[in-house]
């Protein structure tokens, strides 16, 4: 079967190369699934630069998280799934067949999803929402769940009539858009640029701010909200973005930290988070139980992942980069 690699030692994209490799087999508790999507997160230009956690790749890995696909063989005491069934990956897998095996990640430091065939056990995927194409569920393992994990399951879940702030316009802040209007609440967006915000503005956030022509845009986020600030930040900038992120909270809101955009150099004061009485969430994407939970609103809310752009197989490659560029709102999706 095709797949795409990065070598041991790999620091940069540009070394991922196509490799043959053989056809899984679908073993006591697994099922084969073939893959027909995967969408492209941070993590995975992160994992191909050699900048993730635990530095270059020490063997050759197959590179990203997420992804949609078939059911094509079930392996023996497999109950839960079927052959046909439409499912995409969890992004944890336990590591062996006990149900308490530790777990780990795919696409570092298990082999991932830019292959044609995968094996997983049946507790590692979750059925696709009704009605969603493979692009569409490719774009929900990573994104979607760590956005539906910082709203509804760190610290106080999302009421109605709450103000979400969401940092940038990927896969992450766009899913929390939708999540939080589909909840009843209000949500603000930051963007370097206008057309992205009119985009996200035309999906349902209430206001838009530029921080590259609006360098204080935690003081326009309380502006905007009347001085009380937001109940909770989507934080995705890391360091360099938090003091602001603290400042534009409410007294009691949470700031749920899913990513370092903005690298590791800067500093935060925890006083400013402690003088609002605020919470500080550290959210690495979230368990199967808050998949499953997130799909069973999606059926209901009808929201579907903002699939930007859609490459080929062979142009793995320049999906990488173009999304490393960062012209896109949403999801980069390539289809296998």
């Amino acid at each position: 079967m095709r797949a795409y690699a990065l070598p041991p030692g790999c620091n940069s994209i540009d070394l991922m190369h196509r490799v043959d490799r053989p056809d899984p087999v679908a073993g006591p508790g697994q099922v084969v699934v073939r893959l027909r999507a995967a969408s492209l997160n941070y993590r995975d230009q992160s994992v191909a630069s050699g900048q993730y956690f635990g530095g270059v790749t020490q063997r050759e890995l197959i590179p990203m998280s997420d992804a949609a696909g078939d059911v094509t063989a079930v392996g023996e005491g497999v109950t839960s799934v079927k052959v046909g069934d439409r499912v995409a990956p969890t992004f944890f897998q336990r590591s062996g067949p006990s149900p308490f095996a530790p777990t780990a990640a795919l696409g570092s430091p298990l082999d991932g999803v830019l292959v044609e065939q995968i094996a997983l056990y049946e507790d590692g995927v979750v059925p696709l929402p009704a009605g969603y194409s493979y692009e569409e569920g490719a774009c929900l393992p990573c994104a979607a769940v760590t956005a539906w994990h910082v709203l509804m399951h760190a610290g106080r879940a999302i009421r109605p009539g709450d103000t979400v702030l969401v940092l940038g316009t990927g896969g992450v802040s766009i899913f929390a858009l939708q999540f939080a209007r589909a909840a009843g609440a209000r949500v603000i967006v930051t963007s370097s640029s206008d057309d992205k915000i009119a985009r996200a503005t035309s999906m349902g956030a209430s206001d838009g701010v530029n921080y590259r022509t609006t360098p204080e845009w935690d003081q326009e986020v309380l502006r905007i909200t009347g001085g009380r600030g937001v109940d909770c930040v989507v934080e995705v900038g890391g360091i360099t973005t938090m003091s602001k992120s603290f400042n534009a909270l409410a007294r009691g809101g949470k700031v749920g930290v899913v990513g370092v955009l903005g690298g590791f150099a800067g500093s935060a004061n925890p006083m400013a988070l402690a003088g609002k009485a605020g919470n500080l969430h550290g959210v690495f994407v979230g368990t199967r139980e808050m998949f499953v939970e997130m799909n069973r609103a999606i059926d209901v809310s009808g929201i579907k992942p903002v699939v930007d752009r859609v490459f080929p197989f062979d142009q793995a490659l320049q999906a990488f980069k173009a999304q490393a560029a960062g012209e896109f709102v949403g999801k980069v999706v390539i289809t296998i």
